[in-house]
């Protein structure tokens, strides 16, 4: 089939490649001329695992190909899928001006009879508010309007793309989703499962996978707090939870915090959207607020550790870990900026290291007191304490040895569990992670300067 997506961000380019790959004859289309004109050079915009070899193929196969003009690649078009961003106000709205702007230009430059397919996430009822323009005007008459919300998480997003979980169409009527539906034979007739439904249930089941998984990891997190409170121990209490088949372990890993394109916007946008309709949204607010709580739970753990903020002042800290997650470069409401932010605002000296996202963290901040380093060693390199903000398999795999000779105080703060403590320990360091008990003696040299163990406190 003949198929132009429009954005090629995060979801419209894993998008066009695995559509590519699937056999179409696929035209990306950007008006980031800058951003086109990498691609075409066999550049990426940013890291995702798998993605960079599907370009490279499509662009050789003749496949796909990118452009920055949508009118001469949309003439012959018979699939249009927009997949532009919908960023989230302050008041948890979403921005829709992209989204307008690309259904315009759509519009003009479509040629019936063809299908827009409405990759973006947003909010429910702006499905049928687009249709009703589409049948307002007769140019548009053969023009169908179908929902296909992406559930790509980063990192395998290409395996999700051409294996997905399911597939989800919302239209109208049979008849306007099958174009779209001829576009995902490949996927379908290998077992994937289709959901077809209304468009309205269409944009609420995004929002709503979604907010379940965010509150899912707050669940996690506030059980994590008990379980500093009482002395439990949070990794085991997950494997006595999550061995219950009803509800699996999936998501409840207690940490820092989630963050990242989606859960944070998805789920204010979903407060937003229940606060139009007289709705107080009060389970949602609490996911919300115990993730902003958990975000500041590294910081105010090394606060205490030293004394207070005002100690921290001159001290280096290692920081292992930028992207929100593991398998991104992503770092939108990652929780690592959260505690680099109020370490440097404290006075202390911050060496952050990570494995991909360290050029787009470069890029994005600049400050007095902020080293960036190559390597997880340069990082450690005359740093007091470490903190780990992102679970990259490197970090769990390090030589406790090597962390514990460069630390000067020992002191390891495990933000996401990842470390083997008892090791670590073994090796002299004191390993402090979040809804897990401390063990061991304070390393010789440094109980003068520490505060007790923050495992068994509550939270600030």
């Amino acid at each position: 089939m003949r198929i132009v997506v429009v954005g090629v961000g995060y979801v419209g380019l894993v998008s066009a490649a695995c559509l590519a790959h699937l056999g179409h004859r696929v035209v990306a289309v950007d008006s980031d001329a800058a951003r086109i004109a990498a691609l075409d050079a066999g550049g990426m915009p940013f890291f995702e695992p798998g993605l960079q070899p599907l370009v490279a193929a499509g662009r050789a196969s003749g496949a796909l190909r990118f452009a920055t003009q949508l009118d001469e690649a949309a003439l012959d078009a018979e699939l249009l899928f927009l997949a532009v961003g919908t960023p989230c106000g302050n008041d948890g709205s979403a921005d829709l001006r992209a989204v307008e702007a690309a259904f315009a230009a759509a519009l003009r430059a479509l040629r019936p009879p063809a299908t827009l397919v409405l990759k973006s996430t947003v909010p429910v009822g702006t499905h049928e508010r687009l249709r009703r323009r589409l049948a307002a005007s007769d140019e548009t008459r053969g023009i169908a309007l179908v929902n296909n919300p992406e559930f790509l998480r980063e990192g395998s997003a290409v395996r999700d793309f051409l294996r997905p979980d399911r597939i989800i169409v919302g239209a109208d009527d049979e008849a306007d989703a099958q174009a779209l539906l001829r576009a995902y034979a490949p996927l379908t007739d290998a077992g994937a499962t289709l959901l077809r439904m209304n468009p309205r249930s269409a944009e609420l089941a995004k929002y709503a996978a979604n907010g379940m998984l965010a509150a899912r990891i707050s669940f996690i997190n506030e059980i994590a707090q008990i379980a500093d409170a009482t002395g439990a121990d949070i990794e085991e209490v997950r494997a006595g939870v999550g061995s219950d088949p009803r509800i699996g372990a999936d998501f409840l890993r207690a940490g820092i915090g989630y963050g990242g394109s989606c859960f944070p916007k998805d789920v204010r946008s979903l407060i937003h959207q229940a606060g139009a309709h007289g709705l107080p949204a009060h389970m949602l607010r609490a996911v919300d607020a115990t993730n902003e709580q958990q975000r500041a739970l590294l910081f105010e753990r090394i606060a205490a550790f030293y004394g207070g903020e005002a100690a921290l002042a001159g001290r280096r800290i290692a920081l292992w870990g930028l992207a929100f997650k593991p398998g991104t470069d992503d770092l939108r409401e990652a929780p690592s900026l959260a505690v680099l932010d109020r370490l440097l605002r404290a006075g202390a000296q911050v060496s952050a290291y990570d494995p991909v996202a360290l050029p787009a963290a470069q890029r994005l901040l600049d400050a007095p007191g902020l080293r960036w380093c190559h390597t997880a060693a340069a990082a450690l390199d005359g740093a007091d304490a470490l903190a780990i903000a992102t679970e990259w398999g490197e970090f769990s795999a390090a030589e406790p040895a090597g962390v514990a000779a460069a630390l000067h105080d020992a002191a390891v703060f495990d933000g996401r569990n990842c470390v083997p403590a008892d090791a670590w320990r073994a090796a002299g360091l004191r390993v402090m992670q979040v809804g897990r008990p401390a063990a061991g003696e304070v390393p010789a040299g440094a109980a003068q300067r520490r505060r007790p163990n923050w495992n068994n406190s509550t939270m600030p």
